[in-house]
């Protein structure tokens, strides 16, 4: 089990932890969310059977820790929302947090993107980041995300056109999917 352990952590930190860190956008958070990515594998390791790669199952574990991250994250808010008397018609929290410190160095373009990806559904923002930031294939993204292959490249697809839509880029084949 140790040298499986080290040998996935030396593999694939760096990839899972920008993974987990491009997701919630907080290095705190991030860092709480790759540690507990590494109990679950821990826990699941006399589970894992080899069906798929073990980046694959790393990075499976990693979206399911992060959606559930979300769904934490959702529930404060809807207790906060319920807590405060929110008079004014329209008001509502928004989630000002920073965004990741290396996009504090990119130029203003890439700040766009970031903010713009953003603003995607999870399941597009997975797929964007998983193929374009960590350069996985469709199997790969497929497999972690347990979509099917079509379902990669349409989400992948509707991502793009949204991305490009916020961003005001124009391109040949604007049309919807």
């Amino acid at each position: 089990m140790k040298p499986f352990f080290e040998e996935l952590y030396e593999k694939y930190h760096r990839d899972l932890f920008q993974f987990i860190y491009y997701m919630v956008k907080n290095r705190q958070a991030a860092e709480d969310l790759t540690q507990e990515v590494y109990i679950k594998v821990l826990q699941s390791y006399q589970s894992f059977d080899g069906r798929s790669s073990e980046k694959t199952w790393l990075f499976s574990i990693a979206r399911h820790v992060t959606i559930d991250y979300f769904r934490k994250q959702g529930r404060k808010r809807k207790k906060i929302m319920e807590f405060f008397n929110w008079e004014e018609k329209g008001d509502s929290l928004k989630d000002n947090e920073a965004l990741p410190d290396e996009v504090a160095e990119l130029n203003d373009r890439m700040r766009e993107v970031y903010e713009a990806l953003d603003q995607c559904t999870v399941d597009q923002k997975s797929v964007i980041i998983l193929r374009y930031i960590q350069g996985m294939t469709i199997q790969e993204t497929a497999a972690i995300l347990q979509f099917t292959e079509s379902k990669v490249k349409t989400t992948q697809h509707r991502g793009m056109l949204a991305l490009k839509k916020r961003l005001g880029v124009k391109g040949d084949n604007d049309h919807e999917a």
